[in-house]
């Protein structure tokens, strides 16, 4: 089999409900590029839930309701994964202790406080992004705003997967791929969806892309910190934050700085 079939494959299968069979092998060449593939991959989900948006808009749904479908929606697309992972993170993070006790309480699964104050604050600036996209910008603009902030987000996985970047833990997904994306691929993928942001949507879409990376990168930065390094988790938390980032992006210019 392939190596591109198999990399889709695990891209396909891991980030979004889209029934595919799995990959024969998950080696570091598929995993690497499996994570080079994310933004392709979650391409259907993202169209889904633009229609969503740009739906809500036509039927002239109030902004805030039609924001919160869509994040119900693109939670639904991915099977929830990467809301887990974020509020497992949350809790890892804020948990006192050594490194194993924080991998730990995030290998539970259960929900804390911390996970669930975060999870309801970063699911509230991404509804109200897309909602304040949807007043400022109308239906059309805004679907497609939502398209490339999912794209994105999915892109900085590839942060998360750079090589040097460790696993926290031996197992898991976050040890299949963590180090596998050489530097240079990684620059290629956030300039790539740079350009396209800029292309589509000017100074505010690549706007996007830096404060979306940038907030992976700080997510990324406290992991290898106080957890040693990467985990699934980890990587479904720096979708999520890179995600709102994006968003945040689109509504919040000084003076109509980087207004498309």
């Amino acid at each position: 089999m392939s190596l591109p079939l198999d990399a889709a494959r695990l891209a396909v299968g891991t980030l979004t409900v889209l029934p595919v069979a799995p990959p024969h092998g998950v080696g570091r060449r598929v995993a690497a590029l499996a994570m080079t593939l994310a933004p392709a991959a979650v391409l259907p989900v993202a169209v889904v839930v633009g229609l969503v948006v740009w739906g809500g808009d036509a039927v002239l749904a109030p902004p805030l309701l039609s924001a919160i479908l869509a994040v119900a929606v693109l939670a639904a697309g991915s099977r929830g994964l990467h809301l887990d992972g974020l509020a497992d993170t949350a809790d890892g993070l804020a948990v006192p202790g050594d490194q194993a006790r924080r991998l730990e309480v995030m290998r539970t699964g259960d929900v804390g406080p911390v996970g669930a104050a975060t999870l309801l604050i970063v699911l509230s600036v991404q509804a109200a992004s897309i909602a304040g996209s949807l007043d400022r910008y109308g239906g059309r603009d805004a679907a497609l705003t939502v398209v490339l902030a999912i794209v994105v987000s999915r892109g900085c996985l590839v942060l998360g997967c750079a090589r040097g970047v460790p696993a926290a833990r031996a197992d898991g997904l976050g040890s299949a791929v963590a180090g596998t994306v050489p530097a240079p691929v990684v620059v290629a993928v956030l300039g790539a969806l740079a350009a396209l942001g800029f292309l589509v949507h000017g100074g505010r879409a690549f706007a996007g892309v830096v404060l979306g990376a940038t907030a992976a990168g700080l997510v990324l930065w406290q992991a290898r910190r106080r957890l040693g390094g990467v985990t699934g988790d980890v990587l479904g938390a720096c979708v999520e934050v890179a995600f709102a980032a994006y968003l945040v992006a689109q509504v919040v210019s000084p003076s109509g700085l980087w207004e498309a």
